[in-house]
């Protein structure tokens, strides 16, 4: 039907993108355009003026997060065929010219979509301050890793793992992903008892509960979560490790005292900053001991970009850069590190991330309860989008072990990867 809202926007927007539509859409007087399969749905009015005050993908957000956008069938396909076809060279980047704009002014006024911008969601970010000091920091970490130890619970397995499990053909779930994943960790760290482990970033302890309990070490982990403290000083106390596991709220900038047997940094270092980053790799490399061993865990994209879009600067990560593994090795061998193994994880962030989306889709009354609709909405966006990233091999991860050799070239490594 040429005369419904939803042809009227499809004809635009196909014009705007040089190609057909690869979702469908339907808007809120029931019509509706496009392929079969994954459906946009327009709610009302407001759903458009989001998009007008904010084109592209932060609008979509935003109309999203409020609920006056929808999606009918699955999101993760509908992703996959937008995401197709601007790989295949057939979707042309959109830039809205001036008579681009005109049109798009002239169909907002006959759809009645004119109006005050809307306030964005309460979700969104709103940071001050300089870039990647310690205050703005410590604000850009609690804006995600504070939202909840209740939601982060009902998300994660009980070792509260926050990063890509280790999936083999023996693994019979995610608690076992994230187990196994760990345990190469303090393998690969050579953690034996006795020993010091520094965990920079530590999560809500999955790493120092398991190599303090199964490894025997004393271990410090920091972070500057004050949500992540709590939780982890209970888990201490659950676990009978108060005597031998300190957890502290503290920037990674203001560590000092005597160095370590080992460091872990378990994707952490996403949050640090480009300039920032060669003094969190010296960091890094003051709190080893000599011959002592490092442990990087971290995320990867193929260039250095701030965060991971609009919508993930805003909502899920401000503040965060990616950049090439090459670009990370190169900081940690101008720390004086020596690279000694390199490990490609990003096909076990897959499974780890939809494990995390299932529960999700499965609890979604209780995350409802506690973080809200919009931040339910929130996270499932973010996390079948970054299921395909990783996918798609659009994002990557890898477990990266560097040592710090003595003063006479000595490593202390052996001969053979030991963990294999």
């Amino acid at each position: 039907m040429p005369n419904t809202i939803a042809a009227r926007l499809a004809s635009f927007v196909e014009r705007l993108l040089g190609a057909p539509l690869p979702v469908a859409l339907r808007t809120w007087d029931g019509g509706r355009a496009g392929p079969a399969g994954p459906t946009v749905v327009l709610r009302n009015r407001r759903a458009l003026r989001w998009l007008l005050y904010a084109p592209g993908e932060l609008g979509l957000a935003r109309a999203y997060v409020s609920g006056d956008l929808d999606v009918e069938g699955d999101l993760a396909e509908g992703f996959r065929r937008v995401w197709s076809l601007a790989r295949s060279g057939e979707l042309r980047r959109a830039r809205l010219s001036a008579g681009d704009r005109a049109e798009a002014a002239r169909l907002a006024v006959r759809l009645g979509v004119l109006g005050l911008p809307p306030k964005p969601p309460a979700e969104e970010a709103r940071l001050t301050g300089r870039l990647h000091s310690v205050l703005r920091d410590k604000s850009a970490i609690s804006h995600h890793y504070d939202l909840s130890n209740a939601f982060y619970q009902l998300l994660m397995d009980e070792s509260m793992a926050y990063s890509s499990g280790y999936w083999t053909t023996e693994s019979t779930g995610l608690a076992q992903a994230q187990h196994d994943k760990l345990e190469m960790i303090c393998a690969k760290l050579g953690l034996r008892p006795g020993m010091r482990l520094l965990d920079v970033g530590c999560g809500w302890g999955s790493l120092l509960v398991h190599a303090a309990k199964h490894h025997g070490v004393q271990a410090v982990g920091v972070t500057i979560s004050a949500e992540q403290v709590q939780h982890v000083k209970a888990r201490l106390a659950q676990h009978d490790l108060d005597d031998r596991v300190e957890v502290r709220r503290q920037d990674y900038r203001e560590l000092a005292g005597e160095p370590f047997d080992a460091v872990a940094s378990i994707e952490m270092g996403e949050h640090v900053g480009e300039e920032n980053y060669p003094a969190y790799t010296d960091t890094l490399f003051r709190m080893l001991k000599p011959t002592g061993r490092l442990l990087l865990q971290q995320m990867s994209r193929g260039a250095v970009a701030p965060g991971g879009g609009a919508f993930i600067e805003r909502y899920i990560a401000p503040d965060m850069t990616m950049r090439p593994l090459s670009r990370t090795l190169g900081h940690l061998e101008r720390a004086g590190f020596e690279i000694r193994d390199v490990h490609a994880l990003r096909e076990h962030y897959v499974p780890t991330v939809r494990a995390w989306a299932d529960t999700l889709e499965e609890h979604w009354d209780e995350a409802v309860a506690l973080i809200g609709e919009a931040g339910a909405r929130v996270w499932r966006l973010y996390l079948v989008g970054g299921a395909l990233a990783f996918e798609e091999n659009r994002m990557g991860v890898d477990q990266i072990l560097a040592v710090r050799a003595d003063a006479d070239g000595e490593n202390g490594m052996p001969l053979t990867r030991e963990w294999m």
